[in-house]
């Protein structure tokens, strides 16, 4: 199958070593502009996958990323925030990526040309038809993500793909594609740029639109947030302080007497 990849397209900009500081940061900037317009143009592949997960969290379904490098680590960063977020449980949201967790601070050689080492690692979670898995490579092409997503279709679990190669390997593979095309690199190829701000803004997306349709956000408000430092419980008191209508002191002892701002809100009243 033959594609365009786009993310190893030469740069718009050349001579990067002789232009100033304030022209290198002015020209990424513009770059960087040019991101959220691109994720935007996926917005109904998106949709589908929320919805998808949404119904599959209502069995009891878990959400799995697989990716190497940066979109690896941009997979685990999204899961890894979801419990002090909206207080669900770690295993529910699972980030995996190439070569375990030590490539999370340092790259692991070959791990992403491992082509059933996705599965391994999924099967130690026990992964079955009710979870959905997604995985997240820049190129499309990457061995470990799409062997992972092979044999998550293989046992009749949903996929999504998100690459910024439209036409990839990835993208053909995945049941819901996420193509965003943000064009070539300010450095050429170097995908941790534009490509990984766009799966981010993606990430952000998908996981917090899934929280809000499984009812884990009331209002605009993150009630069932972690209260793990004197910030949250403070944020936390300020939304009862809202919700309720009474003074801080009271909102305080409320927070204390029932150990979250949603048990608060549900046993004393409603945002």
């Amino acid at each position: 199958m033959s594609f365009t990849k786009i993310t190893e397209t030469p740069s718009h900009y050349n001579n990067l070593e002789d232009m100033d500081t304030l022209s290198i940061l002015t020209n990424m900037n513009n770059e960087d502009k040019k991101v959220a317009l691109s994720v935007e143009k996926v917005i109904p592949q998106i949709t589908k996958l929320v919805d998808a997960l949404a119904k599959r969290f209502s069995r009891g379904g878990r959400l799995f990323y697989i990716g190497a490098g940066t979109s690896g680590r941009l997979g685990i960063l999204d899961a890894s925030e979801i419990p002090p977020t909206f207080g669900m449980p770690h295993e529910r949201v699972v980030g995996l990526i190439a070569g375990g967790d030590s490539a999370i601070r340092k790259a692991v050689e070959n791990a992403e040309d491992q082509t059933k080492q996705a599965w391994k690692d999924l099967m130690e979670h026990q992964i079955n038809e009710n979870d959905v898995v997604v995985g997240i490579a820049a190129s499309g092409t990457t061995p470990y993500v799409l062997g992972g997503l092979n044999d998550a279709k293989k046992h009749n679990i949903l996929t999504a793909g998100i690459t910024n190669n439209p036409g990839s390997p990835l993208a053909e593979m995945a049941d819901i594609p996420i193509e965003i095309n943000v064009g070539p690199e300010f450095v050429t190829g170097s995908t941790r740029m534009k490509s990984g701000t766009s799966q981010k803004l993606a990430l952000n997306m998908i996981s917090t639109a899934l929280m809000i349709k499984i009812g884990r956000v009331k209002g605009n408000k993150m009630v069932n947030m972690q209260l793990s430092n004197n910030k949250l419980v403070d944020r936390g008191v300020r939304y009862i302080v809202e919700g309720l209508g009474v003074d801080y002191n009271t909102a305080e002892i409320l927070l204390k007497k029932y150990g979250s701002v949603k048990a608060v809100l549900d046993a004393e009243g409603k945002v």
